[in-house]
């Protein structure tokens, strides 16, 4: 039996059945970027027993604005390496799985032949993202997925609603008007904001792994993105919406 000591505040607010359903349950976090990895923490010290996280990059400079794992001190090493490292000091007992790779189209079906209890969708290329969403809705795993963080300074304007009823994201439809096209409108939640992004702020990248682009971005909007998609996945794994 594992030791649940350590959660007795959570213990204390969502009751000693919800507890053991967490430590019973299996999270997968895919993306460890400044949403992904915020939400990997949250879940962790939530309390759920079983991860599995997805991550096939490494710390570089320009993450240390907005990313859980960089530090002027590790640029260059691995993300998916610190996170473990990170989780199983704060859960020792916690079944972890890492993946050091990129979440790309082609490799999606065999991380969800992992069989994840949740799913967190943290990717930040378009392609993949709608991958996942495809095959998880078509195999029944449930999930949250986050939309566009960059851009934004004001984390009030973070809503969670189910992807047909997203508003004012420009990622969201996209993804939206995607799906359409395989006759999907509904199914899955996701955490947006509807706030407008600074389009000045529109940065350009080298397209590497499907992302061709990306906004300037503030320290706390990725790390509250984090916290909501979180708060998703353990409310909903104890049925408390």
């Amino acid at each position: 039996m594992k030791d649940l000591t350590w959660l007795s505040r959570t213990e204390a607010l969502v009751g000693r059945e919800a507890l053991e359903k967490l430590a019973n349950s299996h999270v997968m976090v895919l993306g460890l970027g400044g949403v992904g990895s915020f939400a990997a923490e949250f879940i962790c010290r939530g309390g759920v027993g079983k991860m599995t996280i997805i991550d096939g990059d490494t710390v570089d400079p320009s993450n240390r604005n907005r990313q859980l794992p960089a530090l002027a001190t590790n640029h260059g090493q691995s993300k998916a390496q610190i996170m473990r490292d990170r989780l199983l000091s704060i859960n020792p007992e916690l079944d972890l799985t890492i993946v050091e790779d990129f979440v790309l189209p082609e490799k999606i079906s065999d991380l969800l032949d992992l069989n994840p209890d949740y799913a967190v969708e943290a990717i930040d290329s378009i392609t993949p993202k709608l991958f996942f969403i495809r095959q998880a809705l078509e195999r029944k795993v449930r999930f949250v997925s986050s939309m566009g963080a960059g851009g934004k300074m004001d984390p009030t304007k973070i809503e969670i609603a189910d992807i047909g009823e997203t508003y004012n994201c420009k990622l969201a439809h996209h993804i939206r008007k995607k799906l359409y096209k395989h006759g999907i409108r509904s199914g899955f939640k996701a955490v947006f904001s509807t706030e407008l992004p600074d389009k000045a702020s529109l940065l350009y990248t080298d397209g590497s792994n499907y992302k061709k682009s990306a906004y300037g971005t503030m320290s706390y909007l990725p790390a509250a993105f984090g916290g909501a998609i979180a708060s998703v996945a353990l409310r909903d794994l104890i049925a408390k919406n």
